[in-house]
């Protein structure tokens, strides 16, 4: 299913976009080199370092693979603390568990298509090469790959996870700031002319 929600009227610094915390993954540990001694530990600078940036009346837009086995009920503790309102892009782990919570989120979803001061962001937990209007200019922002997918400086798109941002999630004025520096690096590799078209009001 995709939704196409819109980030509403409220500040840019209040909305977030993240992904991949795989909460009670004990194996994720070692496989990403995250710098946690157990899942316990894991869990718990995980939901700091969320609430430490998200505020309870703030929106997050969540890429999937919240949680990696973990009983129902421990799975809804870690939720209960979490901050913000959600809108959730369903990963590959998330099918036994964090359908579970469907009625805990905005909305549910395999896709999220934003608006954003008129530029078009379309949230996935994979990585893709090409998107709706991804030829006019509109930003692809994803997880799944734990940073491990080399980011492509021609494409105006790249990984949220938790991996590539020490834990937390990401602001939109930081999403904003990285795509503002991928495009100056595409013009400086054009010589000045822009490889990527101008903003465009979408619908």
């Amino acid at each position: 299913m995709l939704w196409r929600n819109p980030w509403y009227n409220i500040p840019v610094s209040r909305k977030f976009i993240t992904a991949d915390h795989h909460f009670f993954h004990e194996a994720i540990i070692r496989l990403c080199n995250r710098p946690f001694a157990d899942v316990a530990a894991m869990n718990e600078a995980l939901v700091q370092r969320w609430n430490s940036v998200v505020a309870p009346n703030d929106l997050v837009y969540y890429g999937g693979d919240m949680f990696y086995r973990g009983r129902t009920e421990e799975c809804r503790a870690i939720l209960d603390c979490l901050h913000g309102q959600i809108h959730f892009v369903e990963g590959n782990h998330d099918k036994k568990l964090a359908r579970k919570f469907r009625d805990r989120f905005l909305s549910y979803g395999d896709r999220l298509e934003i608006k954003h001061e008129g530029r078009l962001i379309v949230l996935d937990h994979y990585a893709m090469r090409v998107w709706r209007n991804s030829g006019k200019g509109s930003w692809s922002l994803y997880g799944h790959s734990h940073g491990n997918l080399p980011e492509d400086p021609n494409l105006l798109s790249f990984d949220i996870g938790v991996d590539c941002w020490d834990f937390y999630p990401v602001s939109m004025e930081q999403v904003v700031e990285k795509m503002q520096r991928k495009i100056a690096a595409q013009q400086a590799s054009a010589g000045g002319a822009s490889s990527t078209p101008s903003p465009l009001l979408l619908d």
